[in-house]
């Protein structure tokens, strides 16, 4: 089996079938180390502590981006499924992604950017 050369935060990507359940990345937030195996998602793409992520794909699992920019977690939504997805926003180019939330992703910081919107609403609330 051949090796791919892509690196995603800081690690040598193996191709689909050479990816085993103890891959894993440093957060390129928070630096802690993030095991790739994750419940619900085949494509860990965040870290479960902060949120944040990396450029690195251009579609779902496909790491082809060329920005490497550090994607900030900006929000969740909810799909047509009621299933909960992040929104992140790169820190370098400006390039919007969606990606599903993970079985083990911190609730507290899932819910703080749920309710950032009601937080800090674009008119005043007083009048």
């Amino acid at each position: 089996m051949s090796r791919s050369r892509h690196s995603y935060n800081g690690r040598i990507r193996h191709s689909s079938k050479e990816r085993g359940a103890s891959d894993s990345f440093r957060c390129v937030n928070c630096k802690r180390m993030v095991s790739s195996a994750a419940a619900g998602t085949g494509h860990r793409n965040h870290c479960p502590t902060c949120l944040w992520s990396k450029h690195v794909d251009v579609s779902s699992g496909d790491r082809n981006s060329s920005c490497h920019g550090k994607m900030e977690p900006i929000s969740v939504w909810v799909k047509s499924n009621a299933e909960w997805a992040l929104v992140h926003r790169c820190t370098a180019c400006g390039t919007l992604k969606s990606n599903r939330i993970a079985g083990d992703d911190n609730e507290f910081a899932l819910m703080s950017l749920a309710a950032r919107a009601i937080a800090m609403p674009p008119f005043p609330l007083d009048a």
